[in-house]
């Protein structure tokens, strides 16, 4: 939908804000009434603009302290390859992103643990067992920097 205007920009901005915030003060953020402002979100719900609505859970506070970005070489890149390892890696809690991605590697993964432990539990007897693997390559998030599911709107 690239026919977004000011008012729906702001609508977006706002609801990726606070997803929980009032029709009232939504309208009163973008300065409209209540039932256009409503009419508005319908619409951007309906044209997939906004997909769905959610709750940002903190990982930390689940004591899923380990952040790993993994880097994954297939042995071969054909379309069943690439579905197969899609479709096993979907199914994994601990994997939170997947991407497949241009250059060296075929996948990029983003993955959270408890510990290292439950890091090499999930590498043992999930990811290694997976045929097609060509490589895996772990690096683990010392720190986050910045952390937005956010998007830019304006």
């Amino acid at each position: 939908m690239s026919d977004l205007d000011a008012i729906d920009r702001k609508i977006l901005a706002a609801l990726q804000a606070d997803g929980r915030i009032t029709m009232q003060e939504l309208a009163d953020q973008v300065g409209l009434s209540v039932s256009p402002c409503h009419r508005r979100v319908k619409l951007l719900e309906k044209s997939g603009v906004i997909s769905r609505y959610t709750a940002q859970v903190n990982q930390k506070a689940l004591g899923l302290h380990v952040s790993v970005f993994i880097s994954i070489k297939l042995t071969r890149q054909k379309e069943e390859d690439l579905a197969r390892f899609a479709k096993a890696i979907s199914k994994w809690d601990e994997v939170l992103e997947c991407y497949l991605m241009t250059g060296n590697r075929d996948y990029l993964l983003r993955v959270v643990a408890a510990d290292l432990a439950a890091y090499e539990t999930f590498l043992k007897t999930k990811l290694t067992r997976l045929d097609g693997i060509a490589s895996i390559e772990s690096s683990f998030a010392l720190s986050q920097v910045k952390y937005s599911i956010a998007l830019p709107v304006s």
